[in-house]
């Protein structure tokens, strides 16, 4: 379903928004357009060319990449206020990755003509726009270390918690992760097995940190896991 937008709404939690006045808000959000995904439904794929920069406004995205062997890599999951694709799209790239909405979700979408036309009118959006490209690429850095140097039971760890961090939610049994989440994703995410993730989330379990279900996991003692994450 894809319809204009035309309701305005003010996304406090945008860093891409940052010192925007409301009328600004007003401007920005009426260039572009909104899109609404169902669970599962692909937004755009790794390879093809680069149309819309994305701004989630409700539910979540999951970024995905083939690498060489085919194998799918999960890079990074997005929810509300987030974007993405934007450098993509201003350099006349190619999708980088794939984006699958994970649950329902709402996007606004901006082609080059507007996201530039958006750039030039309010330089709040290039500053926060480098900002946000300045921490991705931190990211990244952070977690190709981690595969060079830690333990693949560490690893594991930091991405559970990398994730809760971004989507758990306080519950009486400990910090919920609240997007479906298999084994498989962990692996994929983690970079390693679903053997491996099995198994260490099974040890775990044992010790009281975690509970794990169908695509469910809770973090029960995130103490112990930061703790464990840390110094192996």
């Amino acid at each position: 379903m894809d319809t204009s937008l035309n309701i305005l709404e003010k996304l406090d939690q945008s860093e891409i928004f940052k010192g925007l006045t409301d009328k600004a808000y007003a401007d920005v959000l009426a260039s572009g357009r909104r899109l609404i995904l169902q669970p599962k439904t692909i937004l755009f794929q790794q390879g093809n060319s680069a149309v819309n920069v994305v701004l989630v406004n409700r539910g979540r995205l999951k970024l995905t990449k083939l690498n060489e062997q085919g194998r799918e890599v999960i890079l990074r999951y997005i929810g509300a206020g987030e974007l993405t694709a934007a450098v993509a799209v201003i350099k006349n790239w190619n999708y980088p990755v794939t984006a699958e909405a994970i649950e329902e979700t709402e996007a606004v979408l901006w082609d080059k003509p507007a996201m530039m036309q958006m750039m030039q009118g309010y330089p709040e959006i290039t500053i926060n726009l480098l900002n946000i490209i300045l921490e991705r690429i931190d990211d990244i850095q952070n977690r190709y270390l981690e595969v060079c140097t830690e333990h693949v039971d560490q690893r594991i760890a930091r991405s559970l918690l990398r994730i809760m961090r971004r989507t758990g939610s306080k519950t009486n049994a400990g910090i919920q992760i609240d997007i479906p989440l298999s084994r498989q994703n962990i692996a994929d995410y983690s970079g390693t097995t679903l053997y491996t993730v099995s198994r260490t989330l099974s040890a775990w379990e044992k010790k009281g940190w975690v509970k794990s279900g169908r695509e469910k996991i809770i973090i029960t003692n995130p103490h112990s896991l930061v703790k464990f994450s840390e110094t192996g």
